[in-house]
């Protein structure tokens, strides 16, 4: 379960980054049409907000591969001093360090959190748009939450994904 809703966050996240590809993709394109019209004494204009859109997107969408990267243990991992270590040793290395994966997921979350509090509070708008910024905040708390899910059910074997080390 916990997988299948990672392997769909992460999807999401993906369906965004196209997005800013194809804002990106419009925006150049705008830009080299400028360039063509100014010979004729013409202008066509970029995209009105870009960076903004960009910015705000990529902040939401960048968390979103967090959980699923911990579904795969797809984070640096040195297995050099232990390789040749008793398996029960590497086991239970393997769950601290997934204890504080956790610890640390939720530690951010806390912290993201209060930004976002604070930013609502202060009605902080993004300069060309004016959208609100706070609401971009809520993917990476969701995002962070669900890493530290995904890794405390790595700890207790509630998934399928256990440890590769031996």
């Amino acid at each position: 379960m916990i997988r299948t809703v990672s392997l769909g966050w992460a999807i999401l996240g993906g369906v965004l980054l196209l997005a800013i590809v194809g804002v990106t993709v419009v925006n150049v394109g705008a830009f080299a049409l400028d360039r063509a019209a100014r010979i004729w004494g013409g202008e066509v204009g970029g995209l009105p907000g870009y960076e903004d859109f960009v910015r705000l997107a990529v902040a939401a969408a960048i968390p979103m591969f967090f959980p699923y990267c911990q579904v795969r243990r797809g984070h640096l991992a040195v297995d050099l001093f232990l390789k040749n270590s008793p398996l029960a040793l590497r086991r239970g290395i393997d769950r601290f360090s997934l204890l504080l994966m956790a610890a640390l997921a939720v530690f951010l979350a806390y912290w993201m959190t209060l930004g976002m509090l604070e930013t609502r509070d202060d009605g902080a708008l993004s300069r060309v748009l004016g959208w609100q910024e706070w609401p971009f905040y809520i993917t990476g708390i969701l995002s962070l939450v669900l890493w530290a899910l995904v890794a405390l059910t790595q700890v207790f074997g509630l998934t399928e994904d256990a440890p590769t080390h031996g």
